[in-house]
């Protein structure tokens, strides 16, 4: 099945392109370090040692092979995919992730990321859409407009396509930036017991006239 449908048109602002399989580990250190204070995670990880290997392992092995990625520079990056890709690691880097999770997570951080994945799946809508997994500016890079630059193409290109788009929001303090972009609260789920809310957002395609024309 195709991980992205060949009708999707996106088109991306100077300074701005689509990540290859080489970015891999950039696209990772890029992301864990903008989700180093972030509640979910921080409580899957129990710190942020295991962050950057992570999150490199499922660009390596999902999100570049099967899904989309941008990255600007060395300040940004975005991981996407289609509904109806396979969002699965492969059984060796499943391993590396648990060792990782093992040397570097606290205690129960296997359990902990393994129930929150299958979780996610379970909440993840059936309808079609683009899923953004990530989106992430390094911290010096923040307050300066990034994240509506990282934001806006795909959100564009789905409005194209007729595609929603839908995210889970692991930190209180981006709804307001997600709503801004046109993202609605469809419910809050915990992705473990005890853990910290997750927020299921989803935002329909919007026509030309509601997105000023993009």
């Amino acid at each position: 099945m195709a991980a992205m449908p060949d009708k999707l048109e996106i088109r991306l602002p100077e300074g701005m392109r689509t990540a290859t399989t080489a970015d891999w580990r950039q696209l990772g250190a890029i992301t864990a370090e903008a989700f180093a204070e972030d509640p979910v995670n921080l409580w899957i990880f129990g710190n942020t040692a295991p962050m950057a290997p992570v999150f490199s392992a499922l660009a390596r092995h999902v999100y570049l092979p099967r899904g989309i990625c941008h990255i600007s520079g060395d300040t940004g990056g975005t991981m996407w995919s289609h509904s109806s890709a396979d969002r699965e690691l492969p059984l060796l880097a499943t391993i590396g992730l648990v060792t990782a999770l093992l040397g570097k997570g606290t205690k129960g951080a296997v359990k902990r990321a393994l129930g929150a994945s299958a979780t996610m799946q379970r909440e993840h809508p059936k309808a079609p859409h683009l899923y953004l997994f990530t989106i992430g500016t390094r911290k010096a890079a923040r307050g300066r407009g990034l994240g509506k630059t990282l934001i806006s193409p795909m959100l564009a290109a789905g409005d194209r396509a007729g595609l929603p788009c839908y995210l889970e929001n692991s930190n209180p303090a981006n709804t307001g930036f997600y709503r801004a972009h046109g993202f609605e609260r469809v419910k809050l789920f915990e992705p473990g017991p005890g853990a910290p809310v997750l927020e299921a957002m989803w935002r329909e395609p919007r026509t030309a006239r509601q997105s000023g024309g993009v």
